[in-house]
């Protein structure tokens, strides 16, 4: 194993206002990032959602003109658990989302829109750790928030959004990517951790979906189980990890 996949992680940046957490799917945030979400909020900092889809591919037994508006709903009281007022969708449609300058235009006027200094986004590589085979909406969405983090600073790329209002914002500080295999930076998960439990808890039509076991214990051992093996290489402290790239 690399020492990037080993070492010490280090904190993540504290000198930022605003954030963008952009992902393909309802949920993709709340397993892992929302207990450093919580925490940024009690800071008095802004995080905005912006989800490519609705999610309306995510459930085998709901049509997804019924499963959509469902996960919408969940998703949007998920983000209130953690302090997140404003969530927006691009409605790609789920689960075949591609990669290219359509998604990149998306994406890089949100980062106009909302004008962050902190974008997040979910791993982007095709596989979890060698493990587990990513899906390709990650995969594409990943990708292309981390060249709309550039695209939007860009007056010449995607012209169209000034003349909608949507002047370039070249104020992106960093990109973070959660659930990556190499991360670099984490954040204590302890002081918003029953509040990500809670927040992942919002999709329970997708939990009931997706495992037997009761919901609660799914979620809160999950999370727990995570946060703590993330916290072995942060002082012993329950932490979310992510993969920090400076620009």
């Amino acid at each position: 194993m690399t020492e990037s996949s080993t070492g010490r992680l280090r904190p993540m940046p504290e000198d930022w206002r605003r954030a963008l957490a952009v992902v393909a799917h309802p949920d993709d945030l709340e397993y892992g990032c929302a207990a450093a979400v919580a925490a940024w909020t009690d800071a008095g900092r802004e995080v905005v959602y912006v989800l490519a889809t609705r999610g309306e591919a995510g459930i085998d037994t709901l049509d997804p003109a019924v499963c959509g508006p469902l996960r919408e709903r969940e998703q949007r009281a998920s983000a209130a658990a953690v302090g997140v007022s404003r969530v927006e969708f691009l409605d790609h449609r789920d689960g075949v989302i591609e990669y290219g300058t359509a998604l990149r235009r998306d994406i890089a006027a949100a980062v106009r829109r909302h004008r962050p200094e902190l974008v997040i986004t979910l791993n982007h590589r095709d596989t979890w750790g060698g493990v587990a085979w990513n899906t390709p909406d990650h995969v594409a969405v990943g990708r292309a928030t981390l060249d709309a983090a550039a695209d939007a600073g860009n007056r010449w790329i995607f012209p169209d959004l000034a003349e909608q209002g949507l002047e370039p914002w070249n104020g992106v500080r960093w990109v973070a990517v959660a659930g990556s295999a190499t991360p670099t930076h984490a954040v204590e998960a302890g002081p918003g951790l029953e509040r990500a439990v809670r927040s992942l808890l919002e999709h329970r039509t997708y939990i009931e979906a997706l495992t037997d076991e009761d919901p609660e214990t799914y979620a809160r051992e999950f999370l727990t189980s995570t946060a703590t093996a993330v916290g072995e290489r942060y002082g012993g402290k329950p932490a979310v990890a992510f993969e920090l790239f400076g620009r």
